[in-house]
């Protein structure tokens, strides 16, 4: 029998170890923290369990596939709760839009705001639904590993003009800018600049804004565990709490792994589910491969950071949505200032969530548990001391949220912590702090990202944001099934 290697028990990395154990390849999961999850795990402080990327499964069937290859129900290890209203959406005169599953919401929200903007959303609708049908729209459905396959979507470009920004698409069927704020909004939960990302790869990568989203029971951890126990149903081995420090090989293969602990294996093939940068550039150093893929990813662009504010209240807070959205005065010259002058803006737009609205069992009981995720430029492009600027960033955060939704926040505060670019890096080997890792863009897409097979390593894999077909929970499923259908070619 042939086995294989998985480093890293992020999503990406769980998703993909059980499939390749379900297929009857046996595997072995290492991962340097002592629980799974990777940038999706829980945070337990004071009795409140904050999530370092807070949770929400916009793909529960991407996720019941992998509980299907053992015969079993997702929901059997897994409660999923509703969200509803996902997202509110707030600006600062007051203004107020809600992101619904039910058409005839979505229909009058708009119609409050500019009801001209009702027959134009129906038209982007079905535009939308026009590209869709080209099966090239979503290109986490395809492995576009080469350049005749990348090709393959120039039809559909030109024929719906889907090489335009997403912001220019939007503006041709929606007068109204605030809806095109909050229509981009997924764009920039990715990474991705909703100003220049082509309509095309927007579509392909982040989900419908309107659609039903659920909550694990439990937040984060919740869901790592429950995907580590399918995993460990199928007879996979686990090695939590064990760092990877070389990945060996010989010429143009990988022959095993090697930890911090000493502990050495031979493997077969090995996947990488962790930061690109970091196994090229530290697990492959000896290799002449680790280093040329360093120095080309260092070329590369990645998607901002992120500066969270963790925070316990005490009392419930029933009006705050499970996620509510605060723009700032300015959107275009906010995302100018992210993405392309790498300035700590003034103005904030902050996305505060408000998991115990939905799950109460996240926070102590008569409290609530909060996170504000303030995105923020990398470290590439703000290579700030955020041991000094944090402090100073957390009180603008918290006399923000305190002027637009709770009066006299800083004085019910029972806990709080933060969570910098610096400490993504140290906790995760993020390059740059990146939260989600390479930036899409369509020079940065399909072939031309690591390839979920190295091309000169013959049985180096990569599994996660930074390959095809980019961030976000769909799309990091749908890459996990590809290099999954790729190692059992090769080892079965």
């Amino acid at each position: 029998m042939k086995h294989a290697c998985v480093i890293g028990a992020g999503i990406g990395g769980l998703a993909l170890a059980i499939r390749l154990q379900a297929a009857g390849v046996p595997t072995t999961l290492i991962e340097a923290a002592a629980q799974p999850g990777g940038t999706c795990s829980g945070l337990m402080r004071d009795g409140f369990t904050f999530d370092s990327a807070p949770a929400a499964i916009n793909d529960a069937d991407g996720l019941r596939a992998l509980w299907a290859l053992s015969g079993r129900a997702l929901e059997h290890d897994l409660e999923l709760l509703p969200i509803e209203p996902y997202t509110r959406f707030c600006w600062p005169d007051g203004t107020v839009f809600e992101a619904s599953p039910d058409r005839a919401e979505v229909l009058a929200a708009i119609a409050r705001i500019n009801p001209a903007d009702v027959a134009g959303y129906e038209e982007l609708g079905r535009m939308v639904a026009s590209i869709r049908s080209d099966g090239q729209a979503r290109l986490g459905s395809a492995a576009l590993l080469e350049w005749r396959g990348m090709a393959r979507s120039v039809p559909a470009l030109l024929r719906h003009q889907a090489w335009r920004a997403l912001d220019d698409m939007l503006d041709r069927h929606v007068a109204s800018e605030k809806l095109r704020h909050a229509l981009g909004y997924p764009v920039l939960r990715i990474g991705g600049n909703p100003l220049t990302l082509p309509t095309l790869l927007a579509l392909g990568l982040a989900r419908d804004p309107f659609a039903r989203v659920a909550w694990p029971k439990g937040g984060s951890d919740a869901l790592a565990a429950a995907m580590l126990a399918e995993f460990t149903r199928l007879g996979g081995v686990v090695r939590l709490g064990e760092a990877v420090t070389r990945i060996a090989t010989l010429g143009t293969r990988v022959t095993g792994v090697e930890t911090e602990s000493g502990w050495t294996a031979h493997f077969d093939a090995v996947c990488g589910g962790i930061d690109a940068m970091h196994m090229y550039r530290e697990l492959l150093a000896d290799n002449p491969r680790g280093r040329s893929m360093a120095k080309w990813l260092g070329r590369k662009t990645y998607s901002p950071a992120q500066f969270v504010v963790h925070f316990g209240l005490s009392g419930a807070w029933p009006g705050i949505a499970h996620r509510t959205v605060l723009f700032g005065p300015r959107h275009q010259g906010w995302l100018s200032d992210l993405f392309d002058h790498g300035v700590l803006q003034q103005d904030l737009c902050i996305e505060l969530h408000h998991p115990s609205l939905t799950d109460p069992s996240v926070a102590p009981e008569g409290m609530s548990a909060f996170s504000a995720v303030v995105p923020v430029p990398n470290l590439g492009r703000l290579p700030v001391d955020w041991a000094r600027i944090g402090p100073v960033l957390e009180r603008r955060v918290i006399e923000e949220i305190g002027r637009r939704l709770i009066p006299d926040l800083e004085s019910r505060i029972v806990a709080r912590f933060q969570h910098t670019p610096d400490d993504a890096a140290r906790d995760w080997n993020s390059h740059l702090g990146s939260a989600h890792g390479l930036a899409p863009g369509l020079l940065q897409s399909g072939a031309l990202r690591p390839h979920n097979r190295d091309p000169v390593i013959e049985n180096l894999y990569l599994v996660g944001p930074d390959t095809h077909p980019g961030a976000g929970l769909p799309s990091v499923l749908a890459g996990a099934e590809l290099t999954a259908t790729m190692m059992i070619e090769q080892l079965l």
